[in-house]
């Protein structure tokens, strides 16, 4: 069953005064849920003008795009989307140094109520323990090693059991070794709470680890 799917979509910048640069030229893409697909591409060739897109971060100059049975629309309330369908992984983990581990991953709950509900607390606990990182649970970002920044950024992302997790070069800022480690955490996420995921990446060797492999090139998915 499709849980995303782009039809048509296009994408330019301004290049300059008179010139429009197309990035995105009518890209098609479909994932059914329960899929870890890696978007693989070159610098420059669009990848995150598509994770935007994906996001809802950024709006499509045309085409339709529907998540979760749901057509994206000017009427869509894009916080909500946001805080209850998607689930961001970022190059950088974007912790904030203030709060501890467990309180970074339960961000999300607090985005529209004063004080996180047990049951969260418990699954929060329970996605620690999956990504082995639920020694660490009080310390603060300061004190974590970047695999276990990158691991916390990853349950934070999962919290609100989300249709789609979108992982944007989600190992950029690591080493060899802890980079696929996060790439293996992120297949055994999939396989274990068959949460669908969308990964964007300009590693062969990443884009390994997922189920199925797209290109993009000059605009179009391949």
């Amino acid at each position: 069953m499709s849980i995303l799917k782009l039809t048509k979509i296009y994408k330019s910048y301004q290049d300059g005064d008179s010139s429009l640069n197309e990035v995105l030229k009518g890209l098609d893409l479909e994932v059914n849920k329960g899929d870890f697909t890696a978007v693989k591409g070159a610098s420059g060739s669009g990848k995150t003008t598509l994770l935007s897109i994906l996001g809802t971060l950024l709006k499509a100059d045309k085409g339709s795009y529907i998540l979760d049975g749901q057509e994206i629309n000017p009427h869509t309330d894009l916080h909500k989307l946001r805080n209850e369908k998607i689930g961001f992984v970022f190059q950088d983990h974007r912790l904030l140094p203030q709060y501890s581990a467990i309180e970074n991953i339960l961000l999300p709950v607090l985005a529209y109520q004063s004080e996180a509900p047990q049951s969260y607390i418990d699954y929060a606990r329970t996605l620690m323990k999956l990504t082995r990182i639920e020694q660490v649970a009080n310390q603060y970002p300061a004190h974590l090693s970047g695999g276990e920044s990158s691991r916390v950024a990853v349950c934070r992302a999962l919290i609100m059991k989300p249709a789609i997790l979108l992982a944007d070069e989600p190992t950029g800022q690591l080493d060899m070794e802890n980079a696929l480690n996060i790439v293996a955490l992120l297949s055994e996420i999939n396989q274990t709470l068959n949460t669908t995921i969308l990964m964007v990446t300009h590693s062969e060797e990443m884009a390994k680890s997922a189920k199925q492999i797209v290109t993009l090139k000059n605009g179009i998915l391949n």
